[in-house]
């Protein structure tokens, strides 16, 4: 006889878990089906660990500017396992955390994967579990291309799992999760080299930050291979018996690339549902699997929802918690008109330099809105590299709309880009305009003031 409750969330992740815990606030009783530590991809294999890399990645910036301000400080070495098992080590506690958050919410927790019997009903292993609600947040895993070697690469999860950071290292795509690797582990002291299929880095980004960022890129000294459209991978029989595998890429243009120590795909990621059995139900999907919603994330089965990365839309941890929380006061809370709005939904990508961004991109605006549409720019040094002969600029641009200049898209790269970006996203959100912007006193000396001193 199958066990019931309230509601059965599948998937342990950021979204899974907040919309968990605000049901839970509701009374409802609640059984969450995770196979893996709790936590999802944020925690795991994206967000959190990826930051601890950045942050240590930016740690050497920050040295090397140290010489202009009196401080000798030269690197001698970095201890690449010790700051993996310092990184394992913080994410096994915020694994244990999330578990010890359901505990006390009284959420049951099954360590297992599930799949559907019928809408109502999904079974774990010998057991089957019953619920009048349903909601799927089982996230996304990175796609390996079927090619020829393909399985000589590591994935961009796997990447935390190194034991040892690789001397020479290819990065395959164009992403934000490209970019980032590439530069830490250039940082970190990698001979790196990326590989995008088309002509551009974060093609849906807005041409400035493409621009600049390819130019901080060549000046780390970061190889940018374009419009390259990978054939295969192989081992590179010439260094075979050296002891260790060096792989080559070939290219359909017949293009040659060798002996690196790994080759990292980050070439997109697809929706984690194949064991779901998602066909014997009829749950609908898009052409890429991803499972189809509407604006209060429910799919085309009655009482069968889906949030976060597994529906294809906007994968950001906070969209996910957001999403999760609002489809929460909706089943359990009796707001029956709580929703998400995927629109002006700040992100930020952690490359060196990092990069923030918010609502349309220039090209998006002119797209829409023609001749309505008016940019301002700016382009500085921030004053911490005044002492130092290494610069490093930052650049900003507002794109707005109309005769009141309602400001539709805001774009930063530069330091500080990932911090700056929150307040103005808010202000953003809520209609501010150019006027708004230049009536506001700046905070001196910031590099955020250029964003309310431009002309």
């Amino acid at each position: 006889m199958s066990e019931k409750f309230d509601l059965i969330v599948l998937g342990g992740g950021s979204g899974g878990l907040a919309h968990a815990q605000r049901a839970a606030e509701y009374s409802a009783k609640v059984l969450v089906i995770e196979p893996n530590p709790l936590g999802g991809t944020c925690v795991n294999a994206g967000c959190i660990p990826k930051k601890i890399m950045w942050y240590a990645s930016n740690i050497i910036h920050q040295i090397e500017l140290a010489e202009g301000y009196g401080f000798d400080l030269s690197i001698k070495s970095h201890d690449w396992k010790s700051l993996r098992d310092h990184r394992s080590s913080y994410i096994k506690r915020l694994n244990e955390l999330y578990e010890k958050n359901l505990m006390n919410k009284k959420i049951c927790l099954v360590k297992d994967c599930a799949s559907f019997i019928n809408p109502n009903t999904v079974r774990v292993g010998d057991k089957t579990y019953q619920a009048k609600h349903i909601v799927i947040a089982t996230g996304g895993k990175p796609i390996i291309p079927q090619l020829k070697g393909a399985e000589l690469g590591i994935t961009s999860d796997d990447f935390f799992e190194l034991s040892k950071k690789p001397k020479r290292v290819a990065i395959i795509g164009s992403g934000y999760i490209a970019v980032e690797l590439t530069g830490i582990l250039a940082a970190l002291g990698s001979e790196v080299s990326i590989f995008v299929r088309k002509n551009s880095i974060l093609r849906n980004f807005d041409s400035m930050l493409r621009d600049e960022l390819t130019h901080s890129l060549k000046q780390q000294n970061i190889g940018l291979h374009t419009e390259v459209l990978l054939r295969e991978l192989y081992e590179n029989t010439s260094e075979v018996n050296t002891g260790k595998t060096v792989i080559g890429l070939k290219s359909e243009g017949g293009e040659n690339f060798s002996s690196f120590d790994s080759v990292i795909w980050a070439v997109g990621r697809s929706p984690n549902t194949e064991f779901l059995n998602l066909d014997s139900i009829q749950v609908e999907t898009d052409e890429k699997g991803f499972i189809k919603v509407d604006k209060y994330q429910k799919t085309n089965i009655d009482n069968i929802y889906a949030i976060g990365d597994v529906t294809g839309k906007n994968a950001l941890t906070p969209v996910a918690i957001a999403a999760g929380r609002r489809l929460a006061d909706r089943l359990f809370g009796e707001m029956l008109d709580r929703y998400l709005e995927y629109r002006t939904i700040p992100s930020v990508v952690f490359s060196h330099p990092p990069i923030g961004t918010v609502g349309l991109t220039e090209e998006e605006a002119r797209s829409q809105y023609g001749d309505e549409v008016q940019v301002f720019t700016s382009k500085f040094t921030p004053l911490i590299y005044a002492l130092n002969k290494k610069k490093s600029l930052s650049s900003m641009k507002l794109v707005t709309l109309g005769d009141d200049q309602k400001i539709i898209g805001c774009h930063i790269i530069g330091d500080g880009a990932d911090e700056m970006l929150q307040g103005f996203a808010v202000a953003i959100r809520n209609g501010a305009t150019k006027t708004d912007f230049d009536d506001t006193v700046a905070i001196h000396p910031t590099s955020a003031e250029e964003l309310v001193t431009m002309r």
